[in-house]
């Protein structure tokens, strides 16, 4: 007689997919995989790996809160692990307390890695006053499940003990620990050249405040083989499709817009799954922007980067991790890359990963939770797995026309035209069904028949309401 085999620990985790799951770009897209920013799939993606044991299981949530599913969270997990950015935020705080309604009515245990709060580069965090009761809402909620709370950096932590609170840990953000204790990043060229391979990122706001658009232009002027990686939904969009729904859409000194010369010429790139993005990154000598996860993901690759911070989000991760790094306030517009390479200094990055290597994973174990450097196989059947998958390629600015480029769109877009035409004669019959026999009774005793719109709203709810809501 055999002993039945010990049960897999699963631990639900807050992430946009999981790393195995492929979607085409049309459908990464459609479903918004990665939440608005191509870089939260970085730092989940290094979670899932590290959290991946013999004895674990890791199953994304797709990025969902819904907090009457706490019941079911309940039964069918043993942790929820919620890796964040910078969830203190003002247009973050409906999501927020969304997630703290979940928090609330869990009964397992609950483990924040890496939040961060969105002051500005003087740590200044005045502009959090009024949603001061909804984080200290979700850090109870936390605490009352774990042990600490895992935060960005020196500015957060600050932050949260100005709130009250005391168990706060620097632990800086997961991605950095894909690789788990070690980190390289060597310059492969004495200095660069007009024929270097360089990649630079950017976000809206750095350039509406800053003038990034400047050093862009600047540098791709100077370095023909410039390449921008794009990062958000609304990029996505205007890469692949040319247009977007946003407003910040229309900002034509963005290289993701039709209108820009680096779009234009083909220099632009947009990548749904983390894989893919780190292993093409790989080619470059050189990596810079505002954008600290486009900058990360080079690093990753092994390639030098410095990030040009815009806020505390930013700054604090690159002082904790000692990221090579200037202060986008503080940088000329005619910056030459050349400059910010040279002056790359990778020593206390690559010198102190250790170190924070076994403060993050230290944090992990008192909270519970394995990790696959130190009780797995240090990722090897991870990377195995990933390595099998025919993930899909970097989205690229839609500059051509031919049949092959255009069928792929136009077959995913009648597809979703024959999905919503099913299920429009669905909600039709069910309509039908329903209304047969449905009368008013007016003030004056005649019985009317609401208006089918009316009649619509009551009967299915919310799937017709989004069918008839104008564009």
């Amino acid at each position: 007689m055999t002993d039945e085999p010990t049960r897999k620990r699963r631990i639900l985790l807050r992430s946009g997919k999981s790393p195995f799951e492929v979607n085409s770009l049309e459908q990464s897209l459609h479903k918004d995989v990665f939440a608005t920013n191509a870089g939260n799939l970085i730092f989940s993606d290094a979670s899932h790996k590290i959290l991946t044991t013999p004895r674990v299981e890791v199953v994304s949530n797709g990025i969902r809160t819904i907090p009457s599913e706490a019941e079911r969270i309940n039964e069918e997990y043993d942790a929820f692990v919620v890796p964040l950015a910078n969830a203190f935020r003002p247009t973050f705080e409906r999501s927020l307390t969304r997630l703290t309604q979940l928090i609330e009515k869990l009964r397992i245990p609950v483990v924040v890695l890496g939040v961060g709060a969105q002051a500005n580069l003087a740590y200044d965090t005045t502009r959090l006053k009024p949603m001061e009761s909804t984080v200290k809402r979700f850090v109870t909620a936390v605490l009352d499940r774990s042990t600490s709370i895992g935060v960005r950096g020196e500015c957060t932590e600050a932050y949260l003990k100005g709130l009250g609170f005391r168990d706060v840990e620097v632990i800086g953000c997961p991605s950095m620990f894909m690789h788990g204790e070690t980190f390289t990043v060597e310059k492969g060229v004495e200095s660069l050249t007009p024929e270097s391979l360089i990649s630079v990122n950017g976000a809206h706001s750095a350039v509406r405040s800053y003038g990034l658009d400047a050093i862009i232009r600047q540098a791709h002027q100077r370095y023909p083989n410039l390449r921008f990686v794009g990062q958000n939904l609304l990029e996505a969009e205007l890469l692949h499709w040319r247009r977007t729904s946003n407003a910040a859409g229309t900002q034509t000194s963005m290289p993701t817009h039709p209108s820009h010369p680096m779009y234009r010429e083909g220099k632009v790139r947009l990548y749904v799954d983390p894989a893919t993005w780190i292993s093409e990154l790989g080619e470059f000598d050189f990596s810079f922007g505002s954008r600290i996860h486009g900058n990360i993901a080079a690093l990753l690759a092994g390639v030098p980067s410095t990030v040009l911070c815009s806020d505390s989000r930013t700054l604090e991760l690159c002082r904790y991790f000692g990221i090579p790094h200037r202060k986008i306030s503080e940088v000329s517009k005619n910056i030459d890359p050349a400059e910010l390479y040279e002056a790359a200094d990778f020593g206390e990055l690559v010198n102190g990963h250790k170190e924070r290597f076994l403060r993050f994973t230290g944090f992990m174990e008192n909270n519970g939770l394995e990790n696959t450097f130190t009780h797995g196989d240090s990722g090897a059947a991870f990377e195995a797995q990933l390595a099998e998958l025919t993930l899909p390629p970097a989205i690229r600015p839609w500059t051509d026309s031919d049949p092959e480029t255009l069928s792929g769109r136009f077959g995913w877009l009648q597809s979703q035209m024959e999905d919503l035409s099913a299920q429009n004669a669905r909600l039709r019959k069910q309509l039908a069904k329903k209304t047969t026999s449905v009368t008013v009774q007016t003030s004056h005793g005649t019985a009317v028949r609401p208006s089918a719109y009316r009649r619509t709203l009551r009967v299915v709810g919310r799937p017709v309401r989004k069918l008839l809501r104008p564009e």
